[in-house]
């Protein structure tokens, strides 16, 4: 049975093991990985392109889904008017409040829960999910758009990161390192269309982009998370490597980049 296929009952037990990996993710392992020097270089360059491909400044608020343990959010407060991060998972949530208390990072506030309570808080100037839709089944992809839509002020932007289907970073490690592969994933996850995806949001009426975010320099972080200056090298050579249309269908995350029209 495929993703959009999925029953009622199977999207809640869907829920329950994302619920339950990212629990026990975020209960001490991510904590210490997310600290490591190449994965700080990387959501640094991160929330550097989300502020420039959504033209935030001081004053723009934003809404992340998928927050995590807060890494990238917290770097993002930095740069904006005022962050609020959605995750479903409590120790997740507990960890991000806990670390903007500890660095008097104020204009944060971090609360469990999914994209549908979310519709409950504030509209805001942009969405963030940060490999955030590549968990969601294609129904629930699918309703993402209109979603998104009621919390967004007229005229907002989403920004969405994932990883590519057509990413050659994902085959070679397939095929040579799988136990690593599944380390870092859960069991539903799965990689993205570019196309297909972008085609989600323009049917819902978005003005909508796309880019490719990296050739190998964020699966680098991930497997050498220590290694800063090999981060910043992957980084420059991506740079290089993208210029190349052959090679850019190849790359390993897709953003899209997507506007409220009405």
């Amino acid at each position: 049975m495929t993703m959009e296929h999925l029953p009622p009952k199977a999207e809640v037990d869907v829920l329950a093991r994302e619920l339950h990996y990212h629990d026990e993710l975020y209960s001490g392992f991510a904590q210490r990985h997310f600290a490591r020097p190449a994965v700080r270089e990387l959501r640094r360059h991160m929330v550097g392109r989300i502020v420039s491909v959504l033209r935030l400044d001081r004053r723009s608020h934003v809404l992340s889904l998928g927050c995590g343990i807060g890494d990238t959010e917290l770097l993002l407060a930095e740069r904006v008017g005022r962050v609020i991060g959605v995750d479903l998972s409590p120790a997740g949530v507990r960890q991000a409040n806990t670390d903007a208390r500890q660095r008097g990072i104020q204009n944060v506030e971090f609360v469990e829960g999914t994209l549908q309570t979310a519709r409950e808080l504030p509209s805001v100037d942009a969405v963030i999910a940060i490999f955030f839709l590549h968990h969601l089944s294609d129904a629930a992809l699918a309703n993402t758009p209109a979603q998104v839509a009621r919390l967004l002020r007229p005229g907002g932007r989403f920004y969405s990161l994932d990883p590519s289907r057509r990413r050659l970073s994902g085959a070679v490690g397939r095929a040579v390192i799988p136990w690593l592969m599944k380390r870092y994933q859960t069991e539903d996850e799965r990689e993205l269309d570019p196309d297909a995806t972008a085609d989600v949001f323009r049917a819902a009426g978005f003005e909508v982009a796309t880019d490719i975010y990296d050739f190998g320099s964020s699966p680098l972080a991930g497997l050498c998370p220590g290694w800063r200056l090999g981060y910043r090298a992957a980084r420059r050579l991506d740079d290089a490597l993208l210029k190349w249309a052959a090679l850019r269908r190849r790359g390993s995350n897709f953003e899209i980049v997507a506007r409220r029209t009405g």
